[in-house]
């Protein structure tokens, strides 16, 4: 019976020994598979990173653009009051007397008729002849 007994807790012993080698096997496929994730986690990690870095970087290309489009904008209506002033003041040029006169004068040197003349200045044809005769 000793033998029997001495016998059992051999077998139990083995097969003990065989549940924690196995759990020692798992144990181990696990640590695997926790070192592979935590891997996979600092290299999503650093992806974020840097995702944020550029997305930091294109706000920031951004608010610069922003920034020179208002300046660009701000330029482009000075300019713009500056060219109504000169469009006016050549309007105003374009309407004077003495600015008719020439161009008649020098249309008349030239041998433009008198009805070309009157289409070109928006006069009448009497008064580019008055002011053919004036000169």
């Amino acid at each position: 019976m000793s033998n029997l007994l001495l016998l059992l807790f051999t077998v139990s012993e083995i097969v003990l020994l065989c549940v924690v080698i196995l759990f020692f096997l798992r144990l181990r496929k696990s640590e695997s598979l926790l070192t592979a994730l935590q891997l996979k986690q600092e290299e999503f990690i650093k992806r974020l990173q840097f995702n944020t870095q550029l997305e930091n970087e294109l706000v920031a290309t951004f608010e610069q653009r922003q920034a020179g489009l208002v300046t660009l904008n701000e330029d482009l209506e000075k300019k713009s009051v500056e060219l109504k002033k000169l469009v006016d003041l050549a309007n105003d040029y374009c309407k004077s007397p003495q600015f008719m006169r020439e161009i008649i004068l020098n249309g008349h040197r030239a041998g433009k008729s008198t009805t070309a003349m009157a289409k070109a200045t928006g006069l009448s044809i009497e008064e580019v002849e008055l002011i053919i005769d004036q000169a």
